[in-house]
């Protein structure tokens, strides 16, 4: 468990840093997979497979959103091989100037030590 609980801290204090794309490549297992609640704005898939996808995915968020604050609470562990983490953040969109306060909740499973999945619950309107 003291494991899990690491890779949660880092996955935690990596966002709150906003080092969220840098350390995809340290803590996410190659083929892992990063599931939306709903199909994104802008987007046409709600789930992307491979660290490249998910890198690519958080480059087009941060690229069309402008975020003036970002919270990262937990990780909420779930022995063996799951945690959660809380976000809340307050952004704007870059294209439209609407600004945003995001709520959702990422169950993430783990496998030898690396992130399999990340799923994305989001806070109903």
């Amino acid at each position: 468990m003291e494991d899990l609980v690491k890779l949660g801290q880092v996955l935690v204090q990596a966002m709150r840093d906003r080092r969220g794309i840098a350390h995809v490549d340290d803590i996410y297992a190659e083929n892992a997979e990063s599931v939306e609640a709903v199909v994104p704005p802008g987007r046409d898939v709600r789930i992307v497979r491979g660290r490249g996808a998910i890198k690519a995915k958080r480059e087009d968020w941060v690229a069309t959103h402008d975020i003036q604050k970002l919270d990262a609470d937990g990780p909420y562990i779930h022995p063996p091989n799951r945690f959660a983490v809380r976000f809340e953040a307050e952004v704007t969109q870059k294209a439209s100037g609407r600004q945003m306060t995001l709520r959702e909740v990422a169950v993430y499973s783990v496998e030898e030590g690396k992130i399999v999945r990340e799923e994305f619950f989001m806070l109903p309107k």
